[in-house]
């Protein structure tokens, strides 16, 4: 690996590439989430036009104020759709809030589908519409994108190839837009994202408007995270190390706030978290079951998994 802190793969590679530039990738993406569990991609498939447009609406939705924003809090709802205001979500392991808001987006379903009394529907933004067609059509490109990177995960495992394509469709993936406002006076101990691992299968990042990304190694160094232009950022999460027994690496990770001079400058960051489907069974696979990694978790479904984090979080109750 070259001095950057994580490696860097091209999806093309695996997407349109010959076999033998196939078999590559998945050696390439394999062995990060080995060893680094954080990867950058290129090519990704993403249109840069439509991150831009996301970013600005994005902007434009948090300077709304604050009461106009709380509209689209949904009661509830677990922060899973809509608006969580600031300070209301924390690392599993401290009391003190992150300094962030955030809206989110979940899954699309058409009225009448069999899963449409699970998934209720996405607040549309009406003092910024084009927030909710941008994010619409973001969270689709995100599931498209990552569809890919599962199918190369799948045959690292010597899984079908198709392993996961059921189990995500329609799963429940979150969208999420980040606004870390200007920091106005010292905080509480808190950091913009306290340390912390993500809950899903993968997390896709797209670049932020500001640094602050650090992952914590092996070594217990933090490093700073810094993709270059027009590269998304992926990593592992809990439920894909759970499944592969942690041979796949969720890792640690935070958003550190700027210096002094820079505590003036906001944070938009726009991560996808994919999720399966509630069913999904995340019990151990065998092959990841050996003498010297013997088996970590218990059998449980991604459903009962995301029910237990987010209370851990402290967004739901």
């Amino acid at each position: 690996m070259s001095a950057r802190t994580i490696p860097v793969v091209d999806l093309s590679k695996y997407v349109n590439g010959n076999d033998e530039q196939k078999k590559e990738f998945v050696k390439e993406i394999g062995d990060a989430f080995h060893k680094v569990g954080f990867v950058g991609v290129v090519n990704h498939g993403i249109p840069k036009e439509l991150v831009d447009g996301f970013y600005a609406s994005s902007k434009a939705f948090f300077s709304l104020p604050v009461s106009e924003k709380k509209t689209y809090e949904i009661e509830g709802a677990a922060g899973q759709r809509g608006y969580t205001s600031f300070g209301q979500e924390h690392a599993k392991q401290s009391q003190v809030a992150d300094l962030k808001e955030f809206f989110q987006f979940g899954q699309y379903i058409e009225d009448g589908h069999e899963l449409s009394s699970q998934y209720p529907p996405n607040p549309i933004v009406t003092h910024t519409p084009e927030f909710s067609d941008l994010g619409k059509d973001l969270y689709k490109s995100f599931e498209k994108s990552g569809a890919h990177l599962l199918r190369a995960i799948a045959e690292h495992l010597n899984l079908p190839v198709d392993y996961f394509d059921q189990r995500i469709e329609n799963g429940t993936s979150i969208l999420r837009s980040i606004h870390y406002p200007p920091i106005t006076e010292e905080p509480r101990s808190a950091i913009r994202a306290e340390q912390h691992e993500d809950i899903n299968l993968i997390t896709l990042l797209v670049g932020a408007s500001a640094g602050g990304l650090q992952l914590l190694n092996a070594q217990g160094e933090w490093l700073d995270i810094t993709p270059e232009e027009n590269e998304i950022v992926i990593n592992v999460g809990d439920m894909l190390q759970r499944l592969t027994n942690n041979y796949l690496k969720s890792t640690t990770h935070r958003v550190i706030n700027p210096p002094k001079e820079l505590w003036h400058v906001p944070r938009l960051s726009i991560p996808f978290f994919l999720h399966p489907r509630a069913e999904m069974d995340l019990t151990c696979l065998e092959p990841c079951v050996t003498e010297d990694r013997p088996l970590n978790y218990e059998p449980i479904t991604a459903g009962e998994y995301l029910d237990e984090r987010l209370r851990e979080i402290g967004l739901k109750k």
